[in-house]
């Protein structure tokens, strides 16, 4: 309910004042305040306030007039109401050209009129308005308690937040994921995931606020793809937002026609509401969460005494590990680059991390639930650790299918991130864990090392690289592949020849010098003398067989971890 200068026009101490511009707008223009204003204008008026004048200051003068009247239609308020018979007899056809090419409303009122008297009306209809609003916003605040006493669902309490301000709203945490799905289609929600990955939701604080009535100032406004959003946080102690309520506003739909006093009472109520309801809901996700996150962890490091240990505390937190499990480790790669291209002010990482491997579980879960598959899992050290039921001895199978799906979800998602996988193998017994965690990052380090970042190696697939991984932490070995391989990595490092690779691509081509030079983009004449090179920097020669394997052998085994213990001087 509000009041319009049609309802004003309607008081018989009115009934002697006329219209002269706006007739057509006199029901949509809404009185919040009323003021006397005398020139000059400045930063006096408001928005929606009927002001009224005596124009003592224009002094007859039109232009003073006319420029008076402008500030006021600039101000956005709803009428002026200009008192003639003393200071100005009628008002000019300039003023009134002006308020119609504005659709402004300007009403003429006798001298005898009292403003005290049309301002006691005015007030008094407003307060009573507002009294009957704030009863009626009071009861659903009762409302809302007794839902939030009963434990009620938020999908619940979002139907009835909607009932009553007759919108639809999005109700999310701090960095924006919706805390309330059942209520939105898969097209929404997806949609949503992207404005917030984008840096458009939440708005940022420089947003523009709704209106400059001052009891509107919470409110922010978005506008995407023609919707038009309104944004407003839910306050936690300290004054920092944890959580918004985004209200999709009706297609052509006003902001100004929309939020009515009651619709932002019962918002601030909800607001209040909802941030209890997060806090709840924060402190028994928080502490959920970290009790599975440490078992994962505990369980992939075998620091369980005994099966019956792992299963007690397995069943109090939801999992069965009596299903067979391989374990998979996932390392984002690229987050921070990430985080700096699409950086928002007021993020900081962490802060902006918590919300990205929130993203990347969601998918992970949804991956697991697609394939119907147990998952266990946890972010610990910078490092995805998951352990996938699988239902059949064919884990490589398995894994490879929920990978696939993972990575497309994401590859939509999340396009620009790079996540390096390694995957252990099924292992019996509960010891099994850590055995499948420990071949799982074995994996991941193999095939970081040998295809670079971005791709994915089983575990099955690396034994001769742990042969060389192995020969490479020998230390009689170290000695050996160090002497061979120091001068060609010296050599490399003064001249930037890459000799390393030019004896890989020879070995890869079987000593065939043409298809060698063709690999390199090299003349044959050049490939010769990097060959020479070779032989003379290590003292082996290249057509004995022994000679070749022991460089070959070297420079796989350094590859996989003797580079590591090589200093360059």
């Amino acid at each position: 309910m509000r009041l319009t200068i049609n309802d004003v026009l309607n008081y018989e101490i009115m009934k002697n004042a006329r219209m002269i511009t706006g007739k057509n707008h006199v029901n949509e223009r809404y009185v919040q305040w009323i003021s006397v204003i005398e020139m000059p204008v400045e930063n006096f008026v408001r928005k929606n306030e009927v002001v009224l004048t005596t124009a003592i200051g224009c002094n007859n003068d039109v232009e003073a007039l006319k420029t008076f009247v402008k500030d006021v239609i600039d101000s956005e308020a709803s009428a002026l109401m200009i008192a003639t018979g003393r200071y100005i007899f009628d008002i000019p056809t300039e003023v009134i050209d002006l308020a119609e090419k504005h659709n402004f409303i300007i009403i003429e009122l006798p001298w005898e009129i009292r403003f005290a008297s049309i301002i006691e009306e005015v007030m008094k209809e407003i307060n009573d308005i507002q009294y009957k609003e704030r009863k009626k916003s009071e009861k659903v605040q009762q409302e809302l308690l007794k839902l939030i006493l009963k434990e009620t669902e938020l999908n619940h309490i979002s139907k009835f937040i909607q009932r009553h301000i007759g919108c639809s709203i999005i109700i999310t945490d701090r960095t924006g994921t919706i805390q309330e799905k059942s209520g939105h289609t898969q097209d929404v929600i997806k949609k949503w995931k992207n404005y917030v990955l984008q840096g458009i939701l939440p708005a940022k604080k420089e947003t523009s606020l709704v209106t400059r009535d001052p009891m509107f100032q919470k409110f922010q406004i978005v506008e995407i793809e023609g919707q038009k959003i309104l944004q407003l946080p839910v306050l936690q102690v300290l004054g920092d937002a944890q959580g918004y309520i985004f209200v999709l506003l009706p297609t052509n739909t006003s902001v100004e026609t929309y939020l009515t006093q009651y619709r932002v009472n019962v918002l601030e109520h909800s607001a209040t509401t909802i941030a209890l309801w997060l806090s709840r809901k924060n402190a028994i996700e928080e502490t959920k969460m970290r009790l599975r996150s440490d078992f994962v962890q505990e369980l992939a490091k075998g620091e369980f005494l005994s099966y019956d240990q792992a299963d007690s505390r397995a069943k109090l937190l939801g999992y069965n590990i009596k299903l067979p499990y391989v374990c998979i480790v996932g390392l984002p790669e690229n987050l921070e680059l990430f985080f700096r291209k699409r950086k928002r002010d007021y993020d900081s990482f962490e802060h902006w991390l918590d919300s990205m491997i929130r993203y990347i579980e969601e998918e992970i879960f949804y991956a697991a639930q697609s394939l119907k598959r147990e998952v266990m899992m946890t972010y610990q050290g910078e490092q995805l650790l998951i352990f996938l039921e699988i239902p059949c001895k064919t884990e490589n199978e398995n894994a490879t299918n929920f990978l696939d799906l993972v990575e497309r979800r994401l590859g939509n998602l999340l396009p620009e991130v790079v996540i390096s996988w390694g995957i252990g193998n099924y292992r019996e017994g509960f010891k099994g864990f850590a055995e499948s965690y420990q071949h799982a990052n074995i994996a991941l380090k193999i095939g970081r090392r040998k295809k670079g970042t971005g791709h994915r190696m089983m575990y099955e697939n690396t034994r001769v690289d742990r042969v060389l991984l192995n020969l490479a932490q020998n230390n009689e070995m170290k000695e050996v592949i160090m002497s061979t391989i120091e001068p060609l990595v010296h050599y490399d490092d003064q001249r930037n020849m890459d000799l390393i690779g030019t004896i890989s691509a020879y070995n890869k081509f079987h000593g065939n010098v043409s298809q060698t030079a063709r690999s390199l983009n090299l003349h044959r004449q050049s490939l010769l003398y990097r060959l020479r090179k070779i032989e003379s920097l290590t003292g082996l020669s290249l057509i004995d067989p022994d000679d070749l394997f022991l460089l070959d052998l070297s420079i796989k085994t350094w590859k996989m971890g003797a580079s590591e213990k090589i200093v360059h001087q």
